[in-house]
């Protein structure tokens, strides 16, 4: 069977519970792809859709310098030597488990990537997918479960995002590499894919130029102290999902990285 899903990315920044009811266009806009987009709800739910002619995507109208940062999500700024993090949704082949994909760019340069299978079906319902930015870390979430954590080591010379970035959500094809290594192809009998997006009110420190050094004030709640590490009860379920759910880490790549990187020590 050929491939049914696609890589989809995005964020959504919010303080506690998301406001289902903010509508898309109180803080974004569609960027491509306008005729496959399709609005529902009154525009409190968005639906991005893909067939052979053409993906969709849509982004913030304002750029972030730091939040916690709450649903399907990619952060990305601008240019060659961007910050960005990623939530992303490899293909899956009929019967597999549904796998998603963690990565962090630095200054342009990535080649971070994470792989967790997911513990339930993401087509059946919607689910949280979240990232808590600070100074300190970044911590990547599912459903309120820490899924993965990068920590702040420029004292040791390891790269931290620092630059403004924006959020965007995409729907593309992305079968040369996204299932089973590129060997499995997009079958597009299933077409048109579809990933709908719920929750769009937005509350991070917003930027209007690329420099975000105000936003590691602790006027900001995400940056004050408890949210420096994982406390007792979230550090067990990192630990769990490492060992349960992982099924790649850069980190332990040895043939890739002969040398294990700085940030992994």
């Amino acid at each position: 069977m050929g491939s049914q899903f696609f890589i989809f990315l995005l964020l959504l920044a919010v303080q506690g519970k998301m406001d289902r009811e903010t509508s898309f266009d109180q803080n974004y806009e569609v960027i491509w792809g306008d005729d496959h987009v399709v609005f529902l709800n009154q525009g409190k739910e968005i639906q991005l859709t893909m067939d052979n002619s053409s993906g969709s995507g849509f982004g913030s109208k304002m750029a972030y310098g730091s939040g916690l940062f709450n649903m399907r999500i990619k952060l990305s700024s601008e240019g060659s030597k961007h910050d960005e993090l990623d939530f992303e949704f490899l293909g899956n082949r009929e019967g597999k488990p549904y796998r998603l994909q963690t990565n962090v760019f630095v200054d342009g340069q990535g080649n971070r990537e994470q792989r967790i299978r997911l513990w339930f079906d993401p087509t059946a319902d919607f689910h949280n997918y979240r990232i808590l930015w600070n100074q300190h870390q970044i911590v990547f979430y599912v459903d309120n479960v820490p899924i993965r954590v990068f920590k702040n080591k420029t004292n040791i010379g390891v790269g931290y995002p620092s630059k403004a970035m924006q959020i965007q959500a995409t729907l593309w094809d992305a079968e040369s590499w996204a299932t089973n290594g590129g060997k499995t192809k997009t079958d597009w009998l299933y077409a048109p894919f579809k990933a709908n997006f719920q929750g769009f009110d937005v509350s991070g420190c917003q930027v209007l130029t690329s420099n975000a050094k105000n936003c590691s004030s602790d006027n900001f709640w995400w940056n004050r102290q408890k949210f420096w590490h994982l406390d007792p009860v979230r550090l067990s379920q990192y630990e769990r999902i490492k060992h349960k759910y992982t099924t790649y880490d850069y980190c332990t790549d040895r043939k890739r990285y002969p040398q294990i990187p700085l940030e992994c020590l």
